[in-house]
């Protein structure tokens, strides 16, 4: 399936953000002996966090040598020849967002009943369990941000022929990136105003 990755360095911070706290629930899991359920689906979990990593678009222009494929690249204008932020539509994987998902909810759960290994019975979980699952929860919901048809329609056969080329959307379909990205700014920085307005300047 393809979604709409914004070339976006807040959305890849917060996405790379995610290697630390699932490598650590992987070795406390490891750690506590043979493997189980919860192991296995953070295991795929951060096996699928890198092959979306390999595919967005500032890891492959940062890491062109390790990036799974070649990203195509581009550059975007509105209708009034104003060069926008762009959006690469990218083709991941059901199975990949699954996991993930999976991992998530697995969070959650674990948020809402008892971190291992403390007894919080009664108690709200840690902070950093709940901003763990707020920064998770944040991502996935840009990734599974549902594109608009046309505008994936038009970026889609966007194909690296020349160094850079050039797409110019048309006012109805500039109208829906527009939306889309307002979207995206409030999915990843709502709840921040000074985050939120900041993260919005990226977007002209």
């Amino acid at each position: 399936m393809y979604v709409l990755v914004p070339d976006d360095p807040v959305f890849f911070a917060k996405f790379q953000s995610l290697e630390e706290p699932l490598l650590r629930h992987l070795y406390r899991l490891h750690s506590e002996g043979p493997g189980s359920g919860e192991e296995r689906i953070i295991s795929d979990a951060y096996d699928s966090w890198v092959q979306v990593l390999l595919k967005l678009p500032v890891w492959s222009r940062w890491h062109p040598v390790e990036a799974s494929a070649e990203q195509p690249r581009y550059t975007l204008y509105s209708a009034r020849g104003d060069q926008l932020t762009s959006l690469y539509p990218t083709e991941v994987a059901a199975a990949d967002l699954g996991h993930l998902t999976a991992c998530l909810d697995l969070f959650v759960e674990n948020g809402r009943i008892r971190p291992a290994g403390q007894d919080l019975t009664g108690a709200e979980p840690p902070q950093a369990e709940q901003d763990l699952v707020d920064l998770f929860r944040r991502v996935m919901d840009v990734l599974l941000l549902p594109p608009p048809e046309e505008l994936l329609d038009t970026l889609r056969p966007v194909v690296p022929q020349d160094p850079v080329v050039s797409v110019t959307l048309p006012e109805e379909q500039e109208a829906e990136y527009r939306e889309f990205c307002v979207q995206i700014v409030t999915l990843l920085s709502s709840g921040d105003a000074f985050a939120f307005r900041s993260h919005r300047a990226m977007y002209p």
